[in-house]
């Protein structure tokens, strides 16, 4: 990562901080909300991907492949806003999964590497 890219876990903490200060509801509304947003978010994925292919004959090509890049982006920031909700560990726990679903997909890693 070079000094021009953003830190995407304190830029991830950054944003569940602005929302946690400007939610109404309590916790578990504001849990359950989130949760929400990323099904609209992915709604988002499939109507630019419908647009990119030209799929619609009423809107033709409304998006573009960009469009495609920005809203998987945001389908992203906003799954990790909703596990930073569930929980501070946002980092940790991310990690540790990853490396479970890497493990299950591509089998045990090569072990340590020497020093």
């Amino acid at each position: 990562m070079s000094d021009q890219d953003p830190d995407i876990w304190s830029g991830i903490e950054d944003l569940w901080a602005w929302l946690d200060s400007h939610s109404p509801g309590d916790g578990q509304q504001s849990l359950l909300l989130r949760m929400l947003k990323l099904s609209e978010e992915v709604g988002e994925v499939a109507e630019a991907v419908i647009g990119a292919m030209n799929r619609n004959p009423r809107k033709g090509a409304s998006h573009t492949w960009e469009d495609v890049e920005s809203e998987l982006c945001d389908v992203v920031i906003t799954a990790l806003v909703a596990l930073r909700t569930l929980t501070p560990d946002t980092r940790e726990v991310f990690v540790r999964h990853l490396a479970r679903v890497r493990e299950r997909s591509l089998g045990p890693g090569p072990g340590p590497r020497p020093a």
